[in-house]
């Protein structure tokens, strides 16, 4: 017998780590089959109707309305998982809505009471959703504090206001939609654990962000600062407002030696004037993808690729570059293997934006046109062709509305291993692995099984993995590679090292795993 049931908490929002905790709870029930718990998008209520449960149950619900969905073997069962996943919600007692307490003291539930509670706060970290994010983000520059918005789905014109308005009041605010973040030796959003060193990095892309300062620390640089300013800050539309503050901050900071600025490529006009902003400093500008013929100022190094930033910004201190590339035409000959000829699609499974980006440029410059739900060119979108090259950004709007982040919780890129895995046109699968403070605890745990299915099968694609991480994380990177390999998976030492890889294998030319990335 298979029973369902749904329990509904109106106006209860929960934020990724919470549903995910959730979540968790209920799988631990003895006699679970399919766990949810999610905010009531339209989205999530589709998908959860799809998966059997009853429409009626849903009827009015709304997306500040928390679900709670359980498929189970028992009625006594599904009541218990409900229950677990209302425990872990509610903390202490009371309703999934109770404020958490701690040390016998309420917790703030306001901004204002926060800056009362916490005297001597400077930065505030926003992540509600976007009909609330505005609103509070002018309250936290009223209190005089910079942020962190974490909150997407904002305009561009609430962003511009914002924006001009800490412009003005000498205050970062770093997003909508900015992930990650270190100031001084503390890190927001999703950070890692790295050395403090001569680099002030400003980023327009999260994970792009995250990749230099993990490769800066394991090459032995690491950064003074990391300053993100959220994707749109490049565009034509928002001009580079916080990225020529938070450049001019940096400028002036003696910790910082050399400027190295990551974003996808900007209009033509942000770039000229963002290049214009280095001063004389030593500096290095990454953005992903650019074109090769784009010029610079003298004493400003272009990169295409995060790998090449990195490197570049080395090289603008003087100090020792390794090749990232020696050894990986061996690993490419190794991964060819046996696989079926008739096996030739590149499919990538990406939590990072800016990886899945980067990962897409490399490869559509060897292998031709790439479909992703972001693509590098609009006739190159979703839905594919059989057979065709796949990149997808799991971590875009579409996919996390309502539903934690993919670097949060894994799980939804089990069933999508499994999917390409199962499709006989692909040759490999790549995907990428990001560690850090607010980053699943064991991301390797969860995905490398699947991969363990997958390379086990006869005549089965390779399987791609980066870990984007240091050893010191929480994580341990070490570790994580190590539960990857022995799952089968090919690693590579960088992101666009990874789609190398991938591209060489499935077009057989294992040379190309050591060209310039």
């Amino acid at each position: 017998m298979t029973v369902r049931r749904v329990r509904v908490h109106a106006e209860s929002y929960a934020d990724s780590v919470r549903l995910m905790s959730a979540r968790r709870s209920m799988r631990d029930i003895d006699g679970t089959d399919l766990v949810a718990a999610v905010m009531g998008t339209q989205a999530n209520r589709e998908d959860l109707v799809g998966e059997g449960f009853d429409a009626s149950e849903l009827d009015g619900v709304g997306a500040n309305d928390l679900v709670l969905a359980v498929e189970a073997a028992s009625e006594e069962a599904a009541r218990a998982a409900l229950d677990a996943a209302e425990a872990t919600l509610r903390g202490t007692g009371g309703d999934p809505r109770a404020a958490a307490t701690a040390g016998g003291r309420r917790q703030p539930r306001t901004l204002e009471q926060a800056v009362a509670t916490l005297s001597g706060a400077n930065v505030a970290l926003i992540s509600v959703p976007a009909d609330y994010a505005v609103l509070e983000a002018h309250k936290a520059l009223s209190a005089g504090l910079h942020m962190l918005l974490f909150s997407s789905g904002i305009s561009v014109d609430d962003e511009i206001e914002l924006k001009e308005r800490g412009r003005r009041l000498g205050l970062l605010v770093m997003g909508p939609d900015a992930g990650t973040a270190m100031l001084g030796r503390v890190g927001l959003g999703f950070a890692n654990v790295v050395d403090r060193g001569p680099v002030g990095v400003v980023a327009a892309a999260g994970t792009g962000a995250q990749e230099v300062m993990t490769l800066l620390h394991r090459w032995g640089a690491g950064p003074s600062h990391v300053i993100g300013v959220g994707g749109r800050d490049t565009s034509a539309d928002v001009d580079g407002a916080m990225t020529r503050t938070a450049l001019r901050a940096l400028r002036d900071d003696d910790a910082t030696e050399a400027l190295l600025l990551v974003s996808k490529p900007p209009s033509p006009e942000v770039v000229r004037m963002l290049l214009g902003e280095f001063d004389g400093m030593p500096a290095v500008a990454a953005f992903v993808g650019l074109e090769p013929d784009t010029s610079a100022p003298r004493g400003v190094h272009l990169a295409a690729t995060l790998e090449q930033a990195a490197l570049a910004t080395l090289a603008a201190l003087g100090r020792h570059q390794p090749d990232p590339g020696a050894g990986m035409a061996a690993v490419a000959d190794r991964a060819l293997g046996d696989l079926n000829d008739e096996r030739d699609a590149v499919r990538g499974l990406f939590s990072g934006g800016t990886l899945c980006y980067e990962a897409m440029a490399l490869t559509s410059r060897r292998l031709g046109v790439v479909h992703s739900n972001t693509p590098l060119d609009r006739d190159w979108g979703l839905p594919a062709p059989d057979g065709a090259h796949i990149f997808l950004d799991l971590g875009a709007e579409e996919f996390t509305q309502g539903r934690p982040h993919p670097m949060i919780d894994p799980e939804p890129r089990v069933e999508a291993l499994r999917e390409h895995g199962d499709d006989p046109a692909t040759a490999v699968i790549l995907f990428d692995v990001v560690l850090g403070y607010g980053a699943h605890p064991d991301p390797a745990g969860v995905l490398a099984p699947a991969c363990a299915e997958i390379t086990a099968r006869p005549d089965p694609p390779a399987v791609v993995a980066y870990v984007l991480g240091t050893a010191d994380d929480p994580q341990d990177m070490v570790a994580q590679r190590e539960q990857l390999a022995d799952a089968g998976c090919v690693l590579a030492p960088t992101n666009a090292r990874a789609a190398l890889l991938a591209t060489a294998i499935a077009s057989r030319r294992p040379d190309i795993a050591e060209e310039r990335a």
